[in-house]
């Protein structure tokens, strides 16, 4: 399970890895970390670095650092994305006139003023 768990890591960053020297950019690390079906928020992609050793502010994530620790989140289901009902009924809440859609005003009044 493991072995099969890091191939997929290692696949997910090889996407990323645009000089193919097995490192990406820091600022990929929420793609990457979502890709693999986790759905952190930002802040939670902040703690996620901190425990990668980061080569510089702004710099370079090594797969060998982001290995452990996303083979760690896997294993433990951290970051799963949330279950259906809830989206839908988040859904139906916003859907004020109960069409089976949402327009692109009232979903930018949601989203910006409420």
């Amino acid at each position: 399970l493991v072995a099969e768990i890091e191939k997929k890591i290692m696949e997910a960053f090889e996407m990323f890895d645009r000089e193919s020297n097995k490192t990406v950019d820091v600022r990929e690390i929420g793609c990457i970390v979502r890709s693999l079906g986790c759905f952190p928020n930002e802040a939670e992609v902040q703690e996620l670095l901190a425990k990668i050793e980061v080569e510089e502010p702004g710099g370079f994530v090594h797969l060998e650092k982001f290995l452990p620790v996303m083979t760690k989140v896997l294993l433990d289901r951290r970051f799963r994305p949330i279950p259906e009902d809830i989206i839908l009924h988040a859904f139906e809440a916003l859907d004020e006139n109960k069409c089976g859609y949402i327009t692109k005003e009232d979903l930018v009044k949601h989203l910006t003023k409420e």
